[in-house]
């Protein structure tokens, strides 16, 4: 059973940890570096996964439902019928879009080389409507609701190509948490392996200290506060090169590609880097206490 120690105790313990710090430096340089290696490749998939995940819901928020009225309807009319839409269940926002608007958005698409001057003397084009819903995987149900009422000539969504975007989001999104999981396992495993190394060099001291009367708990926690300060120490570094490696990086890719939505939000980088530092205590204690067990049993 544990029991609390005198501050004498804790004093050397203290020292002692500092001590093995020292002396057995290029150990635990070997053990720090581990840490930090593998939570780097850890943050790298962390820092991806946050990534997919906003430019997969970027996309589907961007999925919208055309609504094309009538020919007959008069744009009175089609300011009229707004209520209506808002009223279906799921929709979030709607918008307005006059023929003029519509020609607009045409050109747009098209591009500045497309010959649509005939289209401007004469603009057949309806008043329409673009409806979004709070959540995109509501767009069939209500894109079906909509095209029941009354004024409504056709809606439009590319009912395919949504379906088939949710199900490619949804399966990076899977992967990722998988390349995850699979780098987590990586990095407790390659931390684990380096700290059964360096409690094998030291195995005679710990022997030592056991046959001499010490208690388990006097005798573990030096390693114990060793394990933790390295595991910070390692996290520290990744987290440091991942802080000046990725805000390069994200960077030059919006200078480069403008539009994509990449995570920048510095409240966001804090909890992932918060995480990092947390798993390497974790990591660190974890490891050294596992280690040191084995070699209690003298």
């Amino acid at each position: 059973m544990y029991t609390p120690m005198p501050l004498r105790k804790i004093n050397y313990i203290f020292q002692e940890v500092f001590r093995s710090l020292k002396r057995n430096s290029l150990l635990n340089f070997a053990a720090a570096g581990t840490t930090a290696i593998s939570l780097f490749v850890l943050g790298i998939g962390m820092l991806l996964m946050i990534n997919i995940d906003q430019i997969a819901n970027t996309v589907e928020s961007n999925v919208e439902i055309m609504v094309y009225l009538e020919d007959d309807i008069s744009e009175n009319e089609a300011h009229s019928m707004e209520p209506s839409f808002n009223r279906i269940s799921g929709v979030k926002e709607v918008v307005f879009v006059s023929p003029d608007e519509g020609l607009e958005l045409l050109e747009g698409w098209m591009g500045k080389g497309s010959d649509l001057g005939s289209l401007s003397e004469e603009n057949p084009l309806p008043n329409a409507y673009k409806i979004k819903t709070g959540d995109p995987r509501e767009v069939g149900a209500a894109a079906a609701e909509i095209e029941r009422l009354p004024g409504v000539d056709n809606v439009r969504y590319e009912q395919g190509v949504v379906e088939k975007l949710f199900a490619l989001t949804e399966w990076v999104r899977i992967i990722g948490l998988i390349v995850i999981v699979l780098l987590a396992v990586s990095a407790i495993f390659l931390i684990a392996t380096t700290t059964r190394l360096t409690f094998y060099a030291r195995r005679k001291e710990i022997n030592i200290m056991k046959y001499v009367g010490a208690t388990d708990w006097f005798v573990r926690w030096p390693f114990l506060l060793e394990g933790v300060i390295l595991g910070f120490v390692g996290a520290l570094l990744a987290v440091g090169v991942l802080y000046l490696s990725y805000g390069t990086l994200t960077m030059k890719l919006q200078q480069a590609i403008t539009f994509l939505p990449l995570v920048t939000d510095s409240s966001d980088m804090l909890i992932i880097y918060g995480i990092l530092l947390g798993l390497g205590v974790l990591l660190g204690a974890i490891g050294s206490s596992i280690s040191v067990r084995k070699y209690l049993r003298v």
